[in-house]
């Protein structure tokens, strides 16, 4: 596939490299897995974090003190794994990316303690973590999280629900949003919380459109030590964004991956395929096509690098790139898969065909990790934030 997009000055030569090694694993290990995904994806979820693991990809996913590859948490490294998995497997990049995200609030909130316990083996595919934040009434809107946390003199003990978690079932460990205080945002904790703790039960397995672990947590009467609280108390909603700061240009980088992948299954398909006496890759309304997914695929990129270079070289929590990233990567991604289904045909609708997968793997991208109506809100309001103060004037 494409990656001429590591040409771009975002990038320096051990991004290169990583993206160069990196393809050429998973192009032996990943790609032959493929297929195994619908079978079993609890079980292929727990092989791929251990070959991620053994192969030390997982390095990037935790700083160099634990175990990592950088200093701190490289996000173009991040993004370049995610894309280049998602274009092998979505179960791959979902193995990655969920042990990013479920271990990121101990990167950056934990206790040296916790980050010795958790961090090392999240790197080396011994541990898998989670991202407990969703509840049946609370998805997008964070500050209606009802879970609560109730202080004693061991530490707290949690009561609630949570549900649309990836890895429910699989994880070793969950970091769970819950509330010490009053209503809102500025009520909320996190907590890193052990599978095998009593009161901890995954309650329901979710099928969705493509092969991933999800379920639903039930919490009742969950002893955890106040050592296992990221933060301070009511520090909850600032764990879960500067989180998210990170990992939602990857979330973009992930679409890239998918819409990469697709425009690529495209290209070769139309130059194949014989229709009326010519091959489709002639036709005018098909090279129309192909041009408006090849600018989708590069402005998409163009967004998740910029997103992922403003937070590793400034320093800033950029999070109004990350939401333009994510927002217009994942929306512009399903554009590009909705394309190849339709230059493919009949074909591109037969399950199990590369495009069928991909169009399965691209939706929930729209809505995890903050829908594109939430993103799109986050814009405006970071644009508005930055906008010279409101000046009322009166029609003449």
């Amino acid at each position: 596939m494409d990656r001429d997009h590591l040409l771009w000055p975002f990038f320096g030569e051990a991004h290169r490299r990583l993206a160069r090694e990196l393809e050429t694993w998973a192009r032996r290990e990943v790609g032959p897995l493929a297929a195994r995904e619908e079978e079993d994806p609890e079980g292929m979820s727990r092989e791929l974090v251990r070959r991620l693991g053994e192969a030390s990809w997982l390095r990037y996913c935790v700083p160099r003190a634990y175990g990592g590859m950088f200093d701190s948490l490289d996000v173009r490294s991040l993004c370049l794994a995610r894309e280049i998995l998602a274009g092998y497997s979505g179960l791959a990049d979902f193995a990655f990316a969920m042990q990013g995200l479920g271990s990121a609030p101990i990167t950056l909130f934990g206790s040296d303690a916790l980050r010795t316990r958790y961090l090392p083996e999240v790197a080396s595919g011994r541990r898998i973590a989670a991202f407990a934040l969703s509840e049946p009434q609370a998805g997008s809107d964070v500050a209606g999280i009802t879970t609560s946390a109730r202080r004693t003199q061991e530490g707290y003990v949690l009561e609630g629900v949570k549900t649309w978690i990836s890895n429910a079932g699989v994880a070793d460990f969950y970091v769970v949003f819950a509330r010490t205080g009053g209503p809102g945002k500025e009520g909320l904790s996190a907590f890193v919380v052990d599978a095998d703790t009593p009161g901890l039960e995954v309650s329901e397995r979710i099928q969705v459109l493509a092969p991933h672990p999800l379920g639903t947590l039930n919490l009742r009467g969950c002893h955890v030590p106040a050592s296992h609280r990221l933060g301070e108390e009511g520090q909850g909603f600032e764990v879960a964004m500067r989180t998210l700061d990170v990992f939602r240009p990857t979330v973009g980088a992930a679409a890239l991956g998918f819409a990469r992948r697709a425009f690529h299954e495209a290209l070769e398909f139309v130059q194949r395929r014989v229709a009326f006496g010519q091959v489709l890759s002639r036709f005018q309304m098909v090279r129309e096509k192909l041009a408006w997914m090849a600018l989708e695929v590069d402005a998409a990129a163009l967004l998740v690098y910029r997103a992922a270079w403003v937070k590793d070289e400034l320093g800033q929590r950029a999070t109004r790139e990350a939401s333009m990233a994510k927002l217009y990567a994942t929306e512009a991604a399903q554009r590009v898969v909705d394309s190849a289904v339709q230059l493919w045909g009949a074909r591109g609708v037969v399950h199990g065909s590369p495009v069928e997968r991909l169009y399965r793997e691209v939706r929930a991208l729209r809505i995890y990790e903050g829908t594109s109506e939430i993103q799109a809100l986050v814009v405006a309001q970071e644009v508005l934030r930055s906008a010279p103060s409101e000046r009322v004037e009166e029609a003449p």
